[in-house]
Order: C-alpha cells, then sequence, then structure tokens
C-alpha cells in the first residue's frame, strides 16, 4: 500500500513545509513514492531532505525533451480500461484552457501511470493546479483514488471550472488555511470534501532558542525570509524601511531567492538603503535558523498580486515565532490565523507601506513589547502550530500510524 506523491518539484528550499510532512509520514510508517513534474534547480538541500527515503521519479519536464519515453508510454497505457475517460478530462480542459501546458500534464500523466511501482494505492498532488492534473490523468488510467493539498497560488489562481471538477474527482482535499478551505468548500460536491489541516512545525528541528545576550550598542536587526515573487510584498517592505525614522539604527537582512531579487536590489538603491541591506540568496534551515536567532525583528509584508496570486500561511512566520521572535507582518490570507494583532505580532494592512512601518518603528523603540509579543508568539506557534496534531490525521487517512515509527 505505497502512496505517489505527486509534486511540482523536489527537493525545494522554498517547500520546506512537504518535505517536513513527507518525512513524518515517513515516520509514520506510510510507504511513499515521489512523482516530481519539474527536476530541481536549488543548489542546496535542508537536512529534512536528507532523511526521507522516498524514491523519486523525474517525469519528462518538457515533452518534447523524452519524445520516446513520452511515446512508449502513451502506447501502453491507451490500451487500459481507463484511458478513455482519462482522455475525455483531458480534452474537455484543453477546449477551456488550449495551452500547451494542458498537453504537457497528460504526457507526463501517461508516463506516471506507465512507470508507477507495483502496489501503488493512490495518488496524493500536492498544489491543486498542475500536480492535481497529472494525478487526476493518471488516476483515471489507472483505476486508483487521488486525494490533495492545497496551499496557496494553487487555490487563487486556478480557474472556478477546474477546481469544482478537481473537487469532484477526488476523494478529498485538505488545506492550510480556514480562508482557503471557507473558499473552496463553495465549488464542493460535499460537505465533507475540503478540511483544514494547519501545517505546523516540526519542533525537533526549530527547538526553543538559547538565551543569547546581545550587544546594546548593535541596529536593530530585521530579517525576512521569502521568494523575491510579487505576493511577498518586497517593494512594500523597502517602501517601509525608507520610511523609518531617521535616527533609528537598523539593519536588514533578506534570504531568498526569485525572480525579483535584482529589482528589489535597484529599488533599494533608488531608496539609498543599500549600505542598511543583506541579500544572502537561498539559504539551508539551519543557515535559517541561525539567522534567526541573530534576529531582533521579523517581516513579512504579503499582498494579493495582480494575477490573484496570495500566500497561505507562511511557514517563515511560524519559524521566525518559533524562536520568541517578535513579527511584524500584514493583514491578508491566513496571516491572521496565526498573529492576534497586538498580542502575538503586529499586522499592518497589506498594500500599506505607511502602515508597515509604523508597526516596525513600535518594535524597534519598544525592546519589552519585542520581547512581550515574542514570547506570546512562542507559546501560542508552539501550542497551536504543531506538525503532529495534523499529520496524525493525514496519516489516518493515508494509512498510516497516528504515532512515529521508531527507527
Amino acid at each position: 500500500m505505497t502512496i505517489c506523491v505527486v509534486l511540482k518539484g523536489y527537493p525545494r528550499l522554498s517547500e520546506t513545509f512537504i518535505a517536513q510532512e513527507i518525512l513524518a509520514l515517513q515516520k509514520r510508517g506510510v510507504a511513499l513514492n515521489i512523482a516530481s513534474l519539474r527536476h530541481p534547480t536549488d543548489s542546496q538541500t535542508h537536512p529534512v531532505h536528507r532523511d526521507i527515503d522516498a524514491a523519486v521519479n523525474y517525469l519528462p519536464e518538457y515533452l518534447h525533451d523524452e519524445p520516446g519515453r513520452v511515446f512508449k508510454a502513451w502506447a501502453r497505457v491507451r490500451s487500459r480500461d481507463g484511458y478513455t475517460a482519462a482522455r475525455a478530462a483531458f480534452h474537455g480542459d484543453l477546449m477551456r484552457d488550449p495551452t500547451r501546458n494542458r498537453f504537457r500534464r497528460f504526457g507526463q500523466a501517461c508516463v506516471l501511470a506507465d512507470e508507477l511501482p507495483p502496489g501503488t494505492s493512490r495518488f496524493y498532488a500536492h498544489f491543486l493546479h498542475t500536480p492535481a492534473s497529472v494525478a487526476r490523468y493518471a488516476a483515471l488510467i489507472t483505476g486508483l483514488p487521488w486525494c490533495c493539498s492545497a496551499h496557496a497560488k494553487d487555490i487563487w489562481t486556478t480557474p472556478q471550472w477546474e477546481i469544482g471538477e478537481k473537487l469532484a474527482a477526488l476523494d478529498w482535499l485538505v488545506t492550510c488555511t480556514a480562508f482557503g478551505a471557507d473558499y473552496l468548500s463553495q465549488f464542493a460536491p460535499r460537505p465533507d470534501t475540503v478540511s483544514l489541516l494547519y501545517h505546523g512545525l516540526d519542533f525537533t528541528r526549530f527547538p526553543p532558542p538559547p538565551p543569547i545576550e546581545r550587544s546594546g550598542d548593535r541596529p536593530i536587526r530585521i530579517l525576512s525570509v521569502g521568494r523575491a515573487v510579487a505576493k511577498k510584498g518586497y517593494d512594500d517592505l523597502l517602501q517601509a524601511l525608507a520610511l523609518l525614522p531617521q535616527d533609528l539604527d537598523w539593519e536588514f537582512c533578506h534570504i531568498g531567492g526569485g525572480p525579483l531579487l535584482e529589482e528589489l536590489r535597484a529599488q533599494a538603491d533608488r531608496l539609498e538603503l543599500t549600505a542598511r541591506i543583506e541579500w544572502l540568496g537561498p539559504q539551508p534551515q539551519e543557515a535559517i535558523l541561525d539567522a534567526l536567532r541573530d534576529a531582533d525583528i521579523f517581516t513579512l509584508a504579503s499582498k494579493i498580486a495582480e494575477d490573484g496570486d496570495r500566500d497561505g500561511l507562511p511557514n517563515v512566520l511560524m519559524e521566525a515565532q518559533s524562536q520568541a521572535l517578535a513579527v511584524a507582518a500584514t493583514k491578508t490570507a491566513g496571516i491572521p490565523e496565526l498573529i492576534d494583532d497586538g498580542e502575538t505580532g503586529l499586522l499592518a494592512p497589506p498594500n500599506d507601506p505607511a502602515g508597515l512601518a509604523a508597526a516596525i518603528t513600535r518594535l524597534i523603540g519598544d525592546p519589552k513589547l519585542r520581547q512581550r509579543l515574542g514570547e506570546a508568539g512562542f507559546e501560542r506557534v508552539r501550542s497551536v502550530f504543531s506538525l503532529d496534531s495534523g499529520i496524525d490525521r493525514l496519516a489516518a487517512r493515508l494509512g498510516g500510524t497516528e504515532h512515529p515509527v521508531a527507527a
């Protein structure tokens, strides 16, 4: 009884939450294999990736790169009983979205169905857009059931007609915010199709921080971790930093890759912030943990991008609070489900650099407030957002045990 986990790319530094889930399921006796639609692009991995034993099958990223493999798979699966239904679903999708991407997903599904390891009992897709399309077609071809975990961009950029059809075809779907669950439930054929399942944190990898004595004469260190993409709002964050009072002594560190990095560097230069900013690029989890423990404030300026993309509940906020860091973020998507404004952090409206600047200014100027919010956030994240409670429910659904299996 093996579960095939369908991922867009594996391993990825920005998707630690998926890796920690896979490892936790592995520890609970769930047999897994991984199908990845893309090869890895990050030059580094997290320690959690090295602990995962699941075999990985990299499907053809582009069909023209491996035409022989695709053709042989198609020739073999087209004689299966479920192929006609899979082709009909593909044609229906293609008529409403006539793109090369649709052909690619159907070709990948043919390869996945043809090369599926013996004993595989179901497909489990992470993300409701392209991985779920491949899982849906492959499930139809093979006659196996499938389920899905939805997150952020995949929810808000997938057409509503497609959401409805996928929810009607799968067994069940979990998603990581109440905000997302409420939206998806509108399109679900049954009340129990969609359920809330917070990712939570593996606190063995984010233990409480050691006592730290910081020199009073160093600048206040502001940290943010996230990809340089529109929904993360780093353009707003730089504007907010430029609005901080001139007499405050601070420095800013950013960790993460992304397509907008050079644009953000140029913006920082125009705002005369370059001397205060350190751009570290993508980093493994060990380096992120060290950076969290060295920081005084964590900030994230999430917002809704022009294409509708937005965050779910960013794991980096939980990671920051696990280290008792005071957090200034924006009141968008699932973030208020984690941060109670004024109690466990400070929230500003999205798209409001002045509001975010005011929150950061308060934290810089008030060490006692930083300590109070950091401690309250630490207590809340450890009591409500542990990985274990959610993973126990997920493992039970996937056929594992409710407790880790001893190594």
